[in-house]
């Protein structure tokens, strides 16, 4: 049944993964992960559409003067908005892979960074590229601009320093021990801030290079370091759920801001004035915080609406389904050749939260789900209904990826793949047994051998391992060159094949490790991977594709099915299940890849086609 605002654009249909203030108005700008771009107006309450990207919205950032917005998305642009105008302005095109962030050096040049590890400078007038830098050494996420110095840190641990007019670097603070997703500049000053996944903010002076304090902040990873533009005040956000603002000159804790559970980590900005703090949530909402108490304000947005963009999927050979997605809701379906439905919604005990991973064990009548705010839950399942929850903390991150053993001594045992590096062995009735830690970097996904006690695993740092259950390393798979975003097993467990960001799959023998197969993915990147026989594995990518490869012949077959990302795909008898970030789950035949069945939920794209992909024009029903 849809809804009253069916076809209105009342909120973000995605995790809103940036909020910008704008100067002058109490007002902002707003991304997300629908790709769309919304101007909110702080006053009214109300949010407005200014249009999509063709992918992932992941930044947005305003200019000094408040007339210009830029946002940057995984469609590898960046898209300038022009706020007097509400309207698309330019689209930069230029970059390889995803836009990461950009910031304006003033309103006629502006600097993107991107998983294609470079820098580049932008005439903003013409559109054209301005100049091109390299020297990091993996993705860049982070850009920042002082005194005609750009400053950008990344996955290779690092916080570069690049003179604007020549592009040459002039400082290099680490590598340091863990990743750096985040920095900010203080002009005031004159300080440089770096967020780093050990929980640590780490502030330099600009002038010296003298490091100037390591401030414990977080538990986990910082996702976002942002500096106050009237006091210098560090603002920090991380995996760990706490937002804190810290003091300028002592660098002690001055507030931590009223938790909000559905807060996106990595969206946090001060507003131009410095009085308050803006952030977007996993609802597609945006909140607004006073900077000096803490305490949340307001919510823009109509957030009661739900946001089932479906983030992975478990499938029985039958057509039972288990999803989760970002409204944090646990989700039974059937969907078969020929029936399509909804059968059960449940909110964990502890309140909604963004998850990423789900496994269902319907002999076993089990349903376990892992959510971002570091929650397992262990479900038992009867027919269409969850009950008797048990829910573990594991204080390990965001949880990616959940699987359940079947072997002699570890049966019904759950392994656990955590954003801190480990892996954890859990037990039905929820005790932890064992840390397993192969990793150095955020464990992506794993799986778990048919027969022996033997896991394999990915990770962000590009690590692609098996190991025994007794938390052994047996084999290093050599070869990828970037992320691995995902790994499957072959059925009778003599195989495996991965995806990575250097957009390649590769086969390799399970046993020895030896590669097998390499295939070139072009240049859209891959999300999952399904091993559906000896000689058959099926791609997914972040554009709504997917792709059969015929590991005998060579041949591989494409075919796009959805409206935005496959987040997940799994065998389902002689067919596969896979969800999409459209809010859709799809049956689909092995043989050609067309779409059977499909189990509808959101309408992602709600504007006039002019606004939107051609062949975007999704059904919304009821679940």
């Amino acid at each position: 049944m849809k809804t009253p605002n069916d076809q209105q654009f009342v909120r973000h249909r995605g995790p809103v993964t940036c909020v910008a203030g704008i100067p002058g108005r109490n007002a902002a700008v707003s991304s997300a992960y629908d790709g769309a771009v919304a101007y909110v107006d702080l006053d009214s309450g109300r949010m407005e559409l200014l249009g999509y990207h063709e992918h992932l919205a992941n930044k947005i950032a305003v200019n000094q003067q408040g007339t210009l917005a830029a946002s940057s998305s995984s469609d590898y642009t960046v898209t300038i908005w022009d706020l007097l105008k509400r309207e698309r302005r330019t689209i930069l095109y230029g970059h390889s892979d995803d836009v990461e962030d950009f910031t304006f050096v003033d309103d006629h040049v502006g600097v993107s960074v991107s998983r294609d590890w470079r820098i580049l400078v932008w005439n903003l007038d013409t559109g054209a590229i301005i100049r091109v830098i390299e020297g990091h050494e993996k993705d860049v996420l982070s850009v920042a601009y002082s005194h005609g110095k750009i400053y950008t840190s990344g996955d290779d641990m690092t916080l570069r320093v690049w003179d604007l007019q020549t592009g040459n670097l002039i400082k290099t603070w680490g590598p340091f021990e863990n990743e750096t997703d985040s920095c900010a500049i203080d002009p005031i000053h004159a300080r440089a801030v770096l967020g780093c996944d050990d929980g640590v903010i780490r502030v330099f002076d600009i002038n010296t290079s003298e490091t100037l304090a390591e401030i414990a902040a977080h538990a986990s990873g910082i996702k976002k370091v942002a500096t106050s533009p009237i006091t210098g005040h560090i603002l920090s956000a991380a995996y760990d759920q706490k937002i804190r603002i810290w003091d300028t000159n002592s660098f002690k804790l001055k507030v931590e801001l009223e938790t909000r559970l559905t807060t996106w980590e990595r969206s946090f900005n001060w507003t131009p004035d410095g009085t308050k703090i803006l952030a977007g949530t996993f609802d597609g909402t945006v909140l607004v915080w006073d900077a000096e108490t803490g305490k949340c304000l307001a919510e823009v947005g109509q957030r009661e609406l739900g946001n089932l963009c479906l983030n992975d999927v478990s499938a029985s050979p039958s057509g039972e389904i288990a999803t989760v997605s970002d409204d944090g809701f646990v989700r039974l379906g059937r969907l078969t050749d020929e029936s399509a439905a909804w059968l059960t919604t449940v909110q964990p005990a502890s309140g909604r939260m963004l998850a990423n991973a789900v496994t269902m064990e319907a002999e076993k009548h089990l349903v376990v789900s892992g959510a971002h705010d570091q929650k397992l839950h262990i479900f038992e399942k009867q027919n269409e209904f969850l009950q008797n929850e048990v829910e573990v903390r594991l204080g390990e991150g965001p949880i990616n990826c959940v699987r359940v053993a079947h072997h002699t001594g570890f049966d019904q045992d759950i392994f656990v793949a955590c954003y801190s590096g480990a892996i954890m062995q859990v037990t039905r009735t929820g005790q932890i047994q064992k840390r397993i830690g192969v990793h150095e970097g955020a464990v992506k996904a794993l799986r778990l051998h048919p027969v022996k006690p033997i896991g394999v695993s990915c990770s962000a740092d590009g690590a692609l391992l098996s190991w025994d259950f007794n938390g052994s390393l047996l084999h290093r798979f050599i070869g990828h060159m970037a992320i691995v975003d995902d790994v499957d097993i072959e059925p009778s467990g003599g195989f495996i094949a991965s995806v990575s960001r250097d957009f390649t799959m590769k086969v390799y023998r399970l046993d020895d490790a030896m590669l097998l197969h390499s295939f070139s993915l072009g240049h859209r990147s891959p999300k999952a991977v399904c091993f559906l026989d000896r000689n058959t594995v099926i791609v997914t990518n972040y554009w709504g594709a997917l792709m059969r490869f015929d590991l005998s012949t060579g041949e591989v077959r494409t075919r796009q099915i959805a409206e935005n990302g496959i987040s997940a795909i799994t065998r389902s008898g002689d067919r596969v299940i896979a969800v999409s970030y459209d809010g859709t789950a799809y049956r689909v035949c092995t043989d050609d890849l067309r779409v059977i069945n499909e189990l509808r939920s959101l309408k992602q794209r709600l504007h006039p086609s002019h606004l939107i992909r051609p062949h975007a024009d999704l059904v919304a029903t009821s679940c």
